[in-house]
């Protein structure tokens, strides 16, 4: 006889469609359960990375209900018990998915009362309701002072993660990848191989070249002993000549933005400016190496994995592997960081290998495979023109951006100018890429932001103006104009101290929905860039959850700091070059800045971003810094060694 409580309410969305096909998804629509015995269960195809998604749906809905924290189970990231989810991007759970289930948890809210007034004893089936779009009812509480549900499990080890995941009968896969990324195999020797204690298999599908063990360190054995011969493919691209590939290599220029004539606003003008910025390939650098277990059940495949979007991921090994997607289950464990992108290939290549062999088998990476195979944030040489007229006021401003990759969208993102002109032309073209290219936290928002902002600042000295009096006479937004004032206010600004090889630099920004002004204190004493202070002033509208807020907020920083003093990806003819944490610096905790964040609440607009906004604005507060400490133009990322 099952203990397990009986489903006593249950809240759906609407069917979700695919918009290409017109057609209903397979997908569950379930948002909330109630149970009879008070827990209740949320459904989001949401994921886990660090960002707090589980503990901010749980609280909220908790606070709604009424009911304790610790009776909310929050399942995230089954593509076989969730909703249809584009991915955890753009900052988007708390606006979207957060939203969505707060109408469902107030939909329920108003259901339960009714249903406690009746006789349940005899009732066969549980309720079943699509949440109400419109309906009102409780506000979800502020969420301060309230440890995170998952923090324990975090921080004593207890979470599992996909490279901690097995299946019973796990087996143990690795692929054998060339010297020079592109190369083929013509000849595999697996002789030697085969007499390693613990070898399964050696498994050849076209430009693969795995192995199989019964363990981890059997497998690596059994690849170090098998010999491949490979055709190998060079190319002439190097991190040397990207800058000037990106504009020699580019396609179509897209027009974003086009107000007033460039040529006809230019003869009022007082003074122009003509400069070209450039930010390299970065790495995304993530903790946790991609892995992934698949195990095969007859024609149907289940993967265990750490993508931050496990539907497109089920998409991806449904095209790869000639199956349909309703023979795949993905399940996305929590990830242990992601910052835009989990290798694609490993649950493919578990998949596969699993096919073979006829068992589980779990594909981990090491720190060196994850450099050469993940994707990278695209680099990006952007080409700024720009005047103002007699009274400090921008009279022209032409942008234009050639972002690596065919991804146009990522080169679009944060390209728009912020700032009012006479005329304004804002233009973008992707790029061939030498590299793998792929999401970043704020795509291609901090890119543009950096060469927007300190473009801004050099206008700004050359005029003799303040930079933040510049912005404040220059933008075009309120809320825009909000975070300045407050930044301004908070770092006392005005106040700044005037010393040798100290440095004061400001940008503003506007990502995911959200505004965000950042102030940045350098010191360059010693030959070295060191960030010592930030101040952040952030309006991401209505707040539920704001010491999660903070806690994105100095994640973005901090990540922001290394993309402006000292990442960027090496890379030749043979493939990429920087592969560990020896040969690609990442801020470290002696790296990290005294924080002093303001967050704007403003009920009057909905929630919006709070994981990448924080990110868009910081390497140009930074490099003005630079600028403002040693009297000198800043044009390009990294910062170090000292421009």
């Amino acid at each position: 006889m099952s203990n397990s409580p009986d489903l006593l309410l249950r809240i759906v969305g609407p069917p979700f469609t695919d918009v290409q096909q017109g057609q209903l998804l397979p997908e569950s629509s379930n948002l909330l359960d109630v149970f009879d015995d008070g827990s209740v269960r949320i459904y989001s195809g949401k994921v886990e990375y660090g960002q707090g998604i589980r503990n901010s749906f749980a609280r909220t809905v908790a606070a709604i209900l009424n009911v304790p924290v610790d009776s909310v189970e929050v399942v995230l990231g089954d593509t076989s018990l969730v909703p249809w989810d584009r991915g955890t991007v753009a900052s988007a759970s708390t606006r979207t998915v957060g939203m969505q289930l707060v109408r469902a948890a107030r939909t329920a809210a108003k259901l339960l009362p009714a249903i406690a007034d009746e006789d349940i004893s005899g009732r066969d089936e549980p309720m079943i309701v699509e949440v109400d779009p419109t309906i009102e009812g409780p506000e979800p509480d502020l969420i301060e002072g309230a440890a995170r549900i998952d923090g324990p499990d975090r921080v004593t080890g207890r979470t599992t993660f996909a490279s901690d995941f097995e299946v019973e009968g796990t087996t143990y896969g690795k692929i054998i990848r060339p010297q020079v990324a592109g190369s083929r195999p013509v000849r595999v020797d697996s002789a030697r191989a085969e007499q390693v204690a613990g070898f399964i298999s050696v498994v050849t599908h076209g430009d693969l070249v795995g192995v199989v063990a019964d363990s981890p360190i059997a497998v690596k054995k059994v690849a170090d002993s098998v010999r491949v011969q490979w055709v190998e493919t060079y190319s002439d691209a190097s991190d040397f000549n990207l800058p000037l590939r990106l504009k020699e290599h580019a396609g179509e220029v897209v027009d974003l933005a086009s107000d007033g004539n460039i040529d006809s606003a230019k003869p009022a003008s007082s003074r122009e400016w003509s400069n070209v910025y450039y930010a390299p390939y970065i790495a995304n650098a993530q903790m946790e190496p991609s892995s992934a277990t698949a195990k095969w059940d007859g024609d149907s495949l289940t993967v265990w994995c750490a993508h931050r979007a496990p539907f497109t991921e089920r998409e991806t090994l449904a095209q790869e592997l000639a199956v349909t997607t309703s023979q795949i289950r993905v399940i996305s464990l929590d990830v242990g960081g992601s910052f835009g992108t989990k290798s694609a290939s490993v649950s493919v290549e578990a998949a596969q290998l699993a096919r073979a062999v006829g068992k589980p088998v779990k594909v981990s990476y090491t720190r060196e495979e994850e450099f050469r195979t993940s994707t990278v944030r695209p680099a990006a040489l952007i080409e700024i023109e720009s005047s103002v007229d007699s009274n400090g006021r921008i009279n022209t401003w032409d942008y234009i951006a050639y972002h690596a990759g065919e991804n146009a969208f990522r080169g679009r993102r944060g390209a728009e100018t912020p700032y009012k002109a006479a005329a304004t032309r804002v233009r973008v073209a992707v790029s061939e890429s030498p590299l793998a290219h792929g999401s970043y936290r704020s795509l291609g928002g901090a890119v543009n932001h950096f060469a927007r902002e300190v473009h801004i600042d050099r206008m700004a000295r050359d005029s003799g103006i303040d930079p933040a009096d510049f912005r404040s006479a220059n933008l075009d937004s309120p809320r825009h104009f909000r975070v300045l004032e407050k930044v301004v206010e908070d770092s006392k600004w005005t106040q700044r101290e005037k010393k040798d090889g100290i440095g004061f630099g400001l940008a503003v920004g506007f990502d995911a929905g959200s505004y965000v002004a950042q102030v940045a204190r350098v010191d360059t004493s010693g030959n070295v860039i060191r960030v010592t202070d930030v101040w952040t002033a952030f309006d991401c509208g209505q707040i539920f959850n704001p010491e999660g807020i903070i806690n994105q907020v100095e994640g973005a920083v901090v990540m922001g700091i290394g993309s402006a003093l000292w990442e960027e990806v090496e890379f030749d003819g043979r493939g990429v070059l920087s592969t560990g944490f020896d040969s690609y610096r990442v801020p470290r905790i002696s790296d990290v800045p005294n924080m002093h964040i303001s967050i704007i609440d403003d009920p009057s607009n909905t929630p919006s971003g709070a994981g990448e906004p924080g990110i868009v604005p910081i390497s140009a507060a930074i490099a003005n810094a630079v600028s403002d400490a040693l009297a000198i133009d800043v044009d390009r990322l990294p910062l170090q060694p000292l421009v």
